[in-house]
């Protein structure tokens, strides 16, 4: 039998005064900024779901072809994590380490002259990785 136990809760994060922001092509979804998403990480620990997974909407204008935004440690997800584990210690947070939501086109791996970098992706990753941690 299924129950809030076996279950992660999905955010979608947006750096917004403005508590919630439909996505247009999710009807019914939500960003949220980050007080907001500290509530819902609150009602999802009072059902007894164990853990949270977000994902980011970075501005357009912090994305670039390095994704050097993913490494700055006052970034949305390193905030709202800090914010998150402030209010609801207990709960589990996955995080994704990938380039896509700051990279200028889209793409998850560092990319020059439509060559993918794969040896500087994973030097990045492991960057991303070690600020997300801290």
């Amino acid at each position: 039998m299924l129950t809030p136990a076996d279950l992660i809760w999905p955010l979608f994060l947006v750096d917004s005064q403005t508590a919630r922001s439909p996505v247009a092509w999710m009807p019914g979804v939500d960003r949220l900024n980050i007080d907001e998403a500290v509530r819902q990480t609150e009602a999802a620990a009072r059902l007894g779901v164990p853990a949270i997974a977000p994902f980011p909407y970075v501005d357009r204008a912090l994305r670039d072809e390095t994704g050097s935004e993913a490494l700055n440690s006052r970034n949305l997800m390193c905030r709202a994590v800090r914010a998150i584990k402030a209010a609801v210690p207990e709960i589990g947070i996955l995080l994704d380490v990938a380039l896509d939501p700051y990279n200028a086109d889209g793409h998850d791996g560092l990319v020059r002259d439509g060559v993918i970098l794969n040896d500087e992706t994973l030097v990045a990753l492991e960057r991303m990785a070690l600020v997300q941690a801290e």
